[in-house]
């Protein structure tokens, strides 16, 4: 499917106008958000209201999670969630929503893009906005397989493919459908490789091995009516725990700004995008690693650093004019650990 005819998540244009009319949010006065799988989300929850807050509104903030007891409770209410394949996940969350009067539905982790992709091209549910792309390129986004041959037919550059025959040299071999740095095997000679190959080549994307590597992350927000990237925010990945950010710094670099742009423009995605990037320390050379049609866990960087994503989907959703986002470079964030408490048997914190 190419970016012309790829469907995006949320009604677009007259359709849209049509179904939030006049009054986008179901209170008045108020802005009510979902957080699909976002347990860990406090600094964003905070982001969120704050922004809300810019623009004369209240926010509330409802987790959906298998259990209640977990950070985002401080600063919202945890409704008990079903997992990701129940069959009976969309309707339950559809009670939610009209329970809690969502107005945004916001995933957070990758099986939750499906989940709020499903929900909002289901006009039988309650409607919501969720900024997140829906349709074949997103689902391409999650098989790296699939979305490496993408990249390479639409000349975006990536790491090289390994095909059957080509010389073993240094590889990475990445599940083709995981995330968080999960699977990854690291391949340096060819009995290593035929003992992967033997469990399954086409389980993996196997890939060139770029040790000596500068990672990127591109925190972007692509309008949903109007196909325009309202935030471009890059930032390099200086310490990673468990696959996720623990320390970054916002960088300004035209080539990483212009690749990203490219992949935009190429891919047709919508709404919260992560693009993740490499640079080879050696050659400079600058490659498309993987892209996350949702907000990054680390994104509460780039906000700091002045890209105001969550006012950029709150407008979104109410259909005002999105302001371009100018995030400063060389703001260094880092997260720390704090601690919630809760009584055995309550989901509420203790105070």
């Amino acid at each position: 499917m190419t970016a012309s005819n790829s469907q995006h998540i949320g009604l677009q244009g007259s359709e849209q106008q049509e179904r939030y009319g006049t009054e986008r949010l179901k209170t008045p006065g108020h802005v009510s958000l979902l957080f699909l799988g976002g347990a860990k989300r406090v600094s964003i929850a905070r982001m969120f209201k704050e922004a809300a807050a810019a623009r004369g509104l209240e926010c509330d903030i409802t987790g959906y999670e298998l259990d209640t007891r977990c950070a985002l409770s401080i600063e919202g209410v945890i409704a008990p969630g079903l997992r990701w394949r129940d069959a009976h996940l969309l309707p339950h969350i559809s009670s939610v929503v009209d329970c809690r009067a969502v107005d945004i539905i916001i995933p957070f982790v990758d099986p939750a893009v499906g989940v709020a992709a499903d929900y909002i091209s289901n006009g039988s549910l309650s409607p919501v906005f969720a900024p997140v792309a829906q349709g074949d390129m997103a689902r391409m986004m999650f098989d790296k397989v699939a979305a490496a041959q993408f990249f390479e037919a639409h000349d975006i550059p990536v790491p090289a493919t390994w095909h059957t025959g080509d010389p073993v040299g240094r590889l990475i071999a990445k599940p083709r459908y995981g995330s968080a740095s999960k699977g990854i095997v690291l391949i340096d000679n060819e009995s290593e490789l035929t003992r992967l190959l033997r469990s399954g080549a086409d389980d993996y994307l196997i890939q060139e091995r770029i040790d000596n590597r500068i990672e990127i992350t591109v925190d972007c927000y692509v309008g949903t009516r109007d196909g325009v990237p309202a935030c471009i925010s890059p930032r390099i990945r200086l310490e990673v725990a468990g696959g996720e950010v623990v320390r970054t710094v916002t960088i300004d670099e035209p080539d990483v700004i212009e690749l990203t742009r490219k992949v935009l423009r190429e891919t047709g995605l919508r709404g919260a995008v992560t693009v993740q990037l490499i640079r080879d320390r050696e050659n400079k050379r600058l490659m498309v690693m993987e892209i996350n049609p949702r907000l990054g866990g680390g994104v509460v960087a780039s906000v700091h650093a002045g890209a105001d994503i969550p006012g950029l989907i709150i407008d979104d959703m109410l259909g005002a004019p999105l302001m371009q986002q100018l995030p400063e470079p060389d703001v260094y964030t880092a997260r720390y650990l704090a601690d919630v408490a809760y009584k055995l048997n309550e989901s509420c914190p203790k105070k």
